[in-house]
């Protein structure tokens, strides 16, 4: 469904983040991106949302394709129309407007028939939104936010959904649940997901398919099995090591990662 062509990305006309990217999304699967902070997980999504231009961002070599059309220089809102929504990082709520308010936005497009169809919809997957609908959204606790920006994706039916972060500040307990929304979502619905998340294991739980980018590059991929597996990849991204071994936090702060990464 999404191909991902040695995508390249600057900033400000000077600043290369993203260094020839490539990556697949098929349909109706979940891919997970992981890598730390800067990486360029985020710009990637946003490359493919058509959102980077408002951090003077561009695509400046490679291409995207999205079933088959070329959209890499497409405008967001053109984008959403083709069945691409990006959830970003930090729960973005109309903290003013009540939680069903925000789910009614995403329909402004829609007829009231397909809006009622897609509210129920979003309140069989998510039953605690039905409970707060009345609640105005700034008031509402970390994870109902993220419930309500989910929510309001699925409100338009996508065919692509990009997660930034989902996980972030939230308790374990509610990642657990979000997470398992999304799988059975992505069961049920059939809808393409591509997440990018620091809670590498849930990730490659949910995922079939993972990336692991490192300086704007992709230095490792396969599937979640084979990342689980990898001793890089528990190490670094799970703290796990095998029994019996030990490090010094000395040795974490000087970690490098092995030549077969590169």
């Amino acid at each position: 469904m999404l191909v991902l062509n040695n995508i390249e990305v600057t900033y400000s006309e000077v600043i290369l983040v993203l260094k020839g990217v490539s990556l697949t999304v098929p349909k109706g699967g979940i891919v997970a991106i992981m890598g730390a902070n800067g990486a360029g997980k985020s710009t990637t999504l946003k490359a493919i949302s058509g959102l980077l231009y408002v951090e003077q961002g561009k695509i400046t070599h490679g291409s995207i394709e999205f079933d088959g059309m070329r959209i890499d220089k497409m405008n967001p809102q053109d984008l959403t129309k083709f069945g691409i929504v990006q959830i970003l990082e930090g729960r973005q709520v109309f903290e003013n407007l009540t939680a069903e308010e925000n789910l009614k936005v995403a329909g402004y497009n829609s007829d009231s028939h397909n809006v009622k169809r897609n509210l129920e919809m979003v309140y069989h997957y998510f039953p605690r939104l039905r409970e707060i609908r009345h609640n105005i959204s700034g008031y509402l606790s970390g994870g109902e936010q993220q419930m309500c920006v989910i929510g309001r994706a699925l409100m338009t039916s996508p065919k692509l959904m990009l997660l930034d972060e989902p996980s972030l500040g939230l308790s374990p307990l509610l990642t657990k649940e979000i997470f398992e929304i999304l799988g059975k979502y992505n069961h049920e619905q059939h809808t393409s997901i591509l997440l990018v998340e620091q809670n590498a294991l849930l990730a490659l739980k949910l995922a079939e398919y993972g990336y692991v980018m490192e300086n704007g590059r992709t230095v490792m991929d396969g599937p979640s099995s084979k990342l689980l597996d990898n001793p890089d990849v528990r190490e670094f991204y799970l703290g796990l090591v095998d029994i019996g071994e030990r490090k010094s936090f000395r040795d974490v702060k000087h970690y490098k990662r092995r030549k077969r990464w590169q």
